[in-house]
């Protein structure tokens, strides 16, 4: 005898389709509507503004010019490899935050994730004062090392990572915690260590909430501007990445602004429609 599905038995996928296909349960009540559309226009109109000013023609000649493309390639490699580095350190750290408990988790996820927050020109000034040539561990590095950090490639990486990886530990530590655990227990019991258990069950289980933050990092990083302008300045080519390069061509070349804003645009658009499944429906590991 079959059974009849219940509600808590359907999938929220399924419940999306049943509900959009009986129509009443989905219509927009009028006094929501109105607001609704002056928010998407509020939303919509900007970019739109983009889009038709946008000088289509000339599109190929400013992003090969000297500026419009060496910020582009420095955005590019700066942020890959701050992803790079966020992924390295952050997956750790969020596995520590989600599978362990000591006294100060909460105050340590607090500071963790503070940089979320924080104004990006702040968490700039602090990376400058703790790594700058008089900070408190930059002198130790110039004058025992002779490393200088601020004003270099490496300084941008730095504020990328700064301003990014939270973004990625938040969403992988979300992932450990609704994970289950119950095939790490089992590989734990047939003798697997710890480090391949995580290699081999955790990291499998949680990739897809890996990959949303890995792309949602690297958005992030690549968009960085506060940390990156007061921590490693603007040098044409050397530390001017696209977003510093879009503030200074409103200034002397707003078509060239206005085709590196398309650009971020359009990889914006890509990480939304990348994470539309992980991160605005609120993504699980199933």
């Amino acid at each position: 005898m079959s059974t009849l599905a219940t509600p808590s038995r359907l999938s929220r996928r399924e419940r999306e389709r049943r509900g959009t296909r009986g129509g009443g349960s989905r219509s927009v009540p009028v006094p929501l509507l109105a607001p609704a559309l002056v928010a998407v226009a509020f939303l919509l109109l900007p970019l739109a503004g983009l889009i038709v000013r946008a000088p289509w023609g000339d599109l190929w000649t400013i992003l090969r010019s000297s500026d419009a493309s060496q910020a582009l390639q420095l955005s590019l490699w700066t942020s890959t490899v701050a992803t790079g580095i966020s992924l390295v350190i952050g997956v750790p750290l969020a596995w520590v935050l989600a599978r362990t408990d000591f006294p100060g988790l909460r105050l340590l996820r607090a500071l963790v994730t503070l940089p979320l927050v924080l104004p990006p020109v702040v968490g700039g000034v602090a990376l400058l004062l703790a790594f700058g040539r008089n900070g408190f561990i930059g002198r130790y590095l110039d004058q025992w090392f002779s490393i200088t950090i601020p004003f270099t490639p490496a300084a941008v990486i730095m504020a990328e990572t700064f301003v990014a990886m939270p973004f990625l530990i938040v969403t992988v530590e979300g992932a450990l915690r609704s994970a289950d655990v119950g095939f790490e227990e089992a590989a734990a019991t047939l003798g697997a260590t710890r480090m391949t258990v995580f290699r081999r069950i955790t990291v499998p289980l949680v990739a897809p909430s890996l990959g949303a933050g890995a792309v949602l990092c690297w958005a992030r990083a690549l968009g960085e501007f506060g940390a990156t302008i007061t921590f490693a300045g603007s040098f044409p080519g050397r530390t001017e990445t696209m977003p510093i390069a879009v503030y200074y061509a409103l200034e002397s070349d707003p078509d060239a602004a206005i085709v590196l804003s398309l650009v971020l645009l359009l990889v914006s658009v890509i990480v939304l429609v990348t994470l539309r499944d992980r991160w605005l429906r609120g993504g699980t590991t199933q």
